[in-house]
């Protein structure tokens, strides 16, 4: 069975943390707006959104050293790291907005604080470390930033971690206090319950089967039914695909010629969660080292505290595993029938430069517990295999593209693909995807509704006071920006430095 329905202003693929912030920004920009989503599974912040399924719990890049490179002099790049700092900061506004406009309630559910450090081994990266807190520190972003290479210093900070080390080989930490551990998951189903209070039709256990054009500029898409299998088109003048993995295949049919020569590569992720809670109550920040030598950027191994249904856990990772799928509830054909006539150039000129991932990855596969505990004695010598259970994270699709560089670049980060015309608009990529949802989603907002934008622009300062301004170039701004969002998301003071 088929029917055409009424037609919506704006269609959101995809119910997780990209979709929940674009039509909430939208909501409040344009509230006549008729906007449907569509989702497969039966809830909202299912599968990369997951709190279980997404490391990316607040990356201020205050701590994760692959946003800082290490220049031949020795010198420390900090370019990344601002730029996805500032980006953090527009989301803290956001949600700060939303709280005080009682949009949404009870912060604490979503967002705590929480320190942020970088942990180090060996000289050479001690110094590493050391130009890296130079550098940033004297960044108003980063201001609170604390370095230390003294044992005794180390053990206040990170009991769990120098218990049992052997001091021979210099180790050093920077702390932030400022930092944040954010509960996605929770964050996407408050933003959906909000955005069904104000109308908005979501509709769940819905896959989207096909997308094209129709003669008059619009977009149908192909929608069934999962548990009784009708099929329904449906109709709009823009489409947001956030489908994940699965935004991929859709943008592929959707035909627009921006979508050409783009192609995906899955990986999928493996944490150990500690099962003791004595063990929990010994850590409390986010830990990052640096990735080993030829490991990849999504590799970096980090000992998060995390708060998971207002409870303390504590996971280690990532360790990197190989499916085809492209969503943790997609098909084993995804890569395969990923590969079209414009792509197949791309993605075999992309299997002949990456053949160290291929290599890490069949490695990370094949690593039995005994081994992946080995790497989390790394960071706690006492660990006990018994102690620490295994959870399987959601998978991520890394894009490949051609670019100046050459063909079949693969992409360590977040993409949006757009439609020329600015009527579909599809997200791809990984990392640090949902803390910087906010800035990619008024990114999109801009280049589709390029008209409209100048008209919106008032009140999204209201949202955003720091809009079209660089927080870093105005640190009086920054400082009140911090106090506000601070106090509106229950925040101690302390952590209000530069979170």
């Amino acid at each position: 069975m088929s029917n055409r329905e009424t037609k919506s202003d704006v269609i959101l693929i995809g119910a997780g943390i990209m979709s929940a912030t674009l039509g909430t920004l939208l909501k409040e920009l344009v509230p006549e707006w008729k906007i449907t989503v569509f989702e497969k599974l039966s809830s909202a912040g299912e599968e990369s959104s997951n709190e279980w399924n997404n490391a990316g719990t607040g990356h201020a890049a205050l701590c994760e050293l692959n946003y800082t490179v290490e220049k031949p002099d020795g010198s420390v790049d900090i370019k990344k790291a601002i730029k996805i700092n500032e980006q953090f900061q527009v989301s803290m506004q956001f949600w700060s907005y939303l709280v005080k406009s009682k949009l949404i309630q009870n912060p604490q559910e979503f967002i705590r604080q929480l320190p942020h450090m970088s942990l180090v081994q060996g000289g050479q990266n001690v110094t590493f470390l050391k130009n890296r807190f130079e550098a940033m520190s004297n960044n108003p972003l980063f201001k609170g930033m604390e370095f230390s290479d003294d044992p005794e210093k180390l053990i206040e900070w990170i009991p769990l971690i120098m218990e049992g080390r052997n001091m021979n080989e210099p180790v050093a930490a920077t702390k932030v206090d400022s930092g944040t551990d954010v509960n996605f998951g929770a964050l996407t189903r408050m933003l959906f319950d909000h955005l069904e209070s104000k109308h908005v039709d979501i509709k769940y256990n819905q896959i989207v089967s096909d997308i094209k054009r129709t003669s008059d500029g619009l977009w149908e898409l192909k929608v069934r039914n999962l548990f009784s299998g009708t099929v329904k088109h449906h109709t709009a003048k823009f489409v947001f695909i956030g489908g994940g993995g699965g935004s991929l295949h859709l943008l592929q049919k959707s035909g627009i010629p921006e979508g050409k020569h783009i192609g995906g590569f899955p990986v999928s992720g493996i944490f150990m969660v500690c099962n003791n809670p004595e063990v929990v109550e010994q850590h409390h920040a986010k830990v990052y080292g640096k990735a080993k030598v030829g490991a990849p950027p999504m590799s970096v191994p980090h000992l998060d505290t995390r708060f998971i249904e207002n409870e303390k856990s504590l996971l280690f990772g990532p360790f990197a595993g190989f499916s085809p799928k492209f969503l943790k509830t997609g098909s084993m054909l995804d890569l395969v029938t990923s590969v079209k006539p414009d792509n197949v150039l791309t993605m075999l000129a992309a299997g002949a430069k990456e053949l160290p991932l291929t290599k890490y990855l069949i490695q990370q596969v094949l690593l039995t517990k005994e081994q992946r505990m080995e790497e989390l004695r790394e960071f706690i010598p006492n660990a006990k295999s018994e102690d620490w259970d295994f959870v399987v994270a959601g998978q991520r699709v890394q894009v490949i593209k051609d670019t100046e560089a050459g063909k079949g670049k693969l992409q360590f980060g977040t993409e949006v693909i757009t439609a020329g015309d600015g009527s579909v608009a599809a997200l791809l990529g990984a990392s640090p995807g949902a803390s910087t949802a906010v800035h990619v989603m008024l990114e999109v907002i801009q280049k589709c509704f390029p008209e409209d934008f100048s008209e919106w622009e008032t009140k999204i300062k209201e949202m955003i006071p720091s809009f079209g301004l660089s927080l870093m170039d105005n640190p009086e701004l920054l400082e009140k920006i911090h106090t506000s969002t601070t106090q509106t998301l229950g925040l101690s003071k302390k952590e209000l430095v530069y979170s």
